[in-house]
């Protein structure tokens, strides 16, 4: 099993990017978020990797975090959900969003996922429930709150308040949240800067 690969980006597609070790070119199949991230840098870069085998085919599908591999293992785990639809999950929903989509039963946020439809989410729910954690979910995202300190530290006022005006006029925290965060050009101090840009998002 190969379990991650370190080298250069040498070429890329809308879904997949080749990483060359050794001179050999591995094809990996990402998210969007994830590859444009990953075309940012410029030396090295290590990707997580999930290698699937079927009779016609072997791909490598590739994660920049442990967590989001984690989160990739459980989906496949899911009956009727292959290595494609879980993909599609996590790139229309992050690990966080999608733990506390789960753990809140929130069928809507998740049947946003190309290819997922109400009873899809709701059985994705119905099996992953016992297998995430409430105090797991939170530990997460305290952990990549960290890693983005300085950026979080300089917004996190204004957007908690935006937050939780959306989620009082009626979208679930999943929503407010990823809304509020794709609001980059408003001052972090300007909560109605911030509703406002949000509010298009949605």
């Amino acid at each position: 099993m190969i379990s991650f690969i370190r080298g250069k980006i040498v070429d890329s597609s809308e879904t997949s990017l080749i990483l060359e070790n050794g001179g050999i070119g591995y094809e990996i199949f990402m998210t969007g978020a994830s590859m444009e991230k990953a075309l940012r840098e410029k030396e090295e870069i290590k990707i997580h990797t999930y290698f699937h085998i079927r009779e016609d085919a072997m791909q490598l599908y590739g994660f920049l975090t442990k967590d989001d591999l984690q989160i990739f293992r459980l989906l496949l785990g899911v009956n009727g959900i292959g290595p494609k639809a879980a993909l599609g999950i996590l790139a229309a929903l992050s690990a966080d969003e999608l733990r506390f989509a789960v753990l809140s039963d929130d069928v809507k946020t998740i049947s946003r996922a190309p290819g997922i439809g109400k009873k899809t989410a709701q059985k994705l729910i119905l099996e992953l429930k016992d297998k995430l954690k409430l105090e797991d979910a939170f530990e997460a995202k305290l952990s990549h709150v960290e890693a983005d300190a300085d950026a979080e530290a300089s917004s996190f006022d204004g957007s908690k308040e935006a937050v939780e005006a959306l989620v009082a006029l009626g979208y679930s925290s999943t929503e407010a949240l990823r809304a509020v965060r794709k609001v980059t050009d408003v001052s972090p101090d300007d909560v109605e800067g911030i509703l406002k840009a949000a509010l298009k998002n949605l």
